[in-house]
């Protein structure tokens, strides 16, 4: 009996090797996704890697009013946060089959 166990539990480290695998890559290609956020009707424009790094910021020069800083600054904030959302969504869409089961409390 003491036998079958061990091999249940080698066969699981293994499973959970694999799994361990698969995330890395899975988040791996999650870095490589490009997501944009935006704000005012495509007045402001942010895109983010699936790592939440901005690497692009496009400014409508319509959007831009020097007498009212305060909405430009407020439509590069609502972009950025569209952003994190669009990237949030994906990351639990992308890493949620891995953790889906296992009633982990978080």
């Amino acid at each position: 009996m003491m036998r079958g166990g061990m091999g249940n539990m080698q066969n699981m480290m293994k499973q959970m090797q694999k799994m361990q695998k698969q995330m890395g890559e899975a988040q791996e290609k999650l870095g490589e996704q490009k997501i944009e956020g935006t704000a005012g009707g495509g007045m402001v424009t942010i895109t983010m890697t699936g790592h939440k790094e901005v690497v692009e910021v496009k400014i409508n020069p319509e959007a831009v009013d020097p007498d009212d800083v305060e909405m430009l600054q407020d439509l590069v904030l609502a972009a950025t946060n569209d952003a994190l959302k669009k990237v949030e969504e994906l990351t639990n869409n992308t890493m949620g089959q891995f953790t889906k089961g296992l009633n982990l409390p978080f």
